[in-house]
């Protein structure tokens, strides 16, 4: 597939699976055996069910998650995305009840393809500023230390 073929699949993720919430088109565009290497996520499971279950956790805790492509470079079988999640935390979030902040989360998600698919993923964003923006870790220098 071109660079350009690629980009379309990462792209109609994001916009349809992350950002309009139909988590059942990730069916059509992640690997059945997907796997998902985020150090803020460790065990998530394989495949678009594993896919749907990750990202359901985040927009059930944000109800206003979007997140933003800021940028998009492919080559080969890659495309590497840099992204900014935005959200209220309306809903909890695994062992955080809901805080009523909103966040500015930035991040890196980098996509493999193969046969039309995502085949493979490694996502690293900034846990620890979410985390702070929500007031469940302190800021340094701002109290609570």
């Amino acid at each position: 597939m071109s660079a350009e073929e690629n980009k379309a699949i990462v792209r109609r993720f994001f916009d349809e699976v992350c950002n309009e919430r139909k988590l059942n088109v990730a069916d059509e565009l992640i690997a059945a055996t997907h796997t998902l290497h985020d150090p803020s996520i460790p065990g998530a499971k394989p495949g678009p069910q594993g896919l749907k279950e990750t990202i359901s956790v985040y927009q059930n805790a944000f109800n206003d998650a979007h997140w933003a492509v800021e940028d998009m470079i492919a080559e080969g079988d890659k495309v590497v995305t840099r992204w900014t999640g935005h959200g209220t935390h309306t809903g909890e979030l695994p062992g955080i009840p809901q805080t009523g902040k909103q966040v500015n989360v930035p991040g890196i998600w980098i996509f493999r393809i193969a046969g039309g698919k995502i085949a493979e993923s490694w996502d690293v964003w900034d846990t620890l500023g979410m985390m702070q923006q929500l007031g469940v870790i302190p800021v340094p220098g701002q109290g609570g230390e």
